[in-house]
């Protein structure tokens, strides 16, 4: 992708700022129509995160948290796939950066009080930057559904979040991936709020070419940055 490349997102596949069944939208969605502006050379050249600036356990949220100096509680689970332009091409050094609950269902933060276990062993964050195939790989747990205030009798399906930077600001993206077969998938707002036949593009895809023998279940999930059939972002 070229600083000159970038076009304009597809907002048709993307969620809508106002999702009355995402309470939070309602206190945060623009209440005016937005107004496009031009690219400017800050968001087409940087900044620029890549190599430099991941660790050589940043991707294995299965080692990078061991604070209590064993293993984490749950599924042990390899996510991987491609960050692609719109066109299919591979994004390279792309800063990659996910972060999600523990398998009970619990964040490793101040602000998560669900009466679930915190995991000495697992702090959740990591990162990575993609290869010059545009291909990202973590090691990690399943993470836990856990319940939220939406609603009566709401529970978030077990997803994980994920931040990009790519070559330009102007490709950040913000987004959750959850897995496939979730039954909690139907029933949750934030997944609903992205537009049918855009929504499924957050669904990873089980492969039995990444699980690991006696180690580790594996997921793919690509990642299209902007444009025609970019990821849904996070609404």
């Amino acid at each position: 992708m070229s600083v000159s490349s970038f076009k304009p997102r597809d907002w048709s596949t993307q969620p809508p700022y106002l999702y009355p069944d995402y309470k939070s939208t309602p206190l945060r969605a623009p209440t005016k129509p937005l107004i496009p502006l031009r690219q400017t050379i800050s968001e087409v050249t940087g900044p620029v995160y890549g190599q430099a600036s991941v660790g050589p356990l940043d991707a294995d949220l299965t080692r990078n948290g061991r604070a209590a100096g064993g293993e984490p509680q749950g599924e042990r689970i390899i996510v991987t796939g491609r960050v692609l332009d719109e066109d299919g091409r591979p994004v390279p050094d792309a800063l990659v950066e996910v972060w999600q609950c523990n398998a009970a269902g619990r964040y490793l933060h101040v602000a998560d009080q669900h009466d679930a276990p915190l995991d000495p062993n697992f702090s959740g964050g990591g990162r990575c930057a993609s290869d010059a195939e545009g291909r990202y790989r973590f090691t990690t747990v399943k993470p836990g559904a856990y319940p939220w205030p939406n609603h009566h009798n709401a529970w978030r399906p077990a997803h994980i979040h994920y931040s990009l930077f790519g070559p330009g600001f102007a490709t950040r993206l913000v987004t959750q991936m959850y897995f496939p077969g979730d039954p909690l998938l139907p029933l949750d707002p934030i997944y609903n709020s992205a537009p049918a036949g855009a929504r499924e593009l957050l669904v990873a895809g089980f492969s039995l070419d990444v699980t690991q023998p006696g180690h580790a279940l594996g997921y793919v999930f690509d990642i299209v940055l902007r444009g025609r059939g970019a990821t849904p972002m996070e609404a």
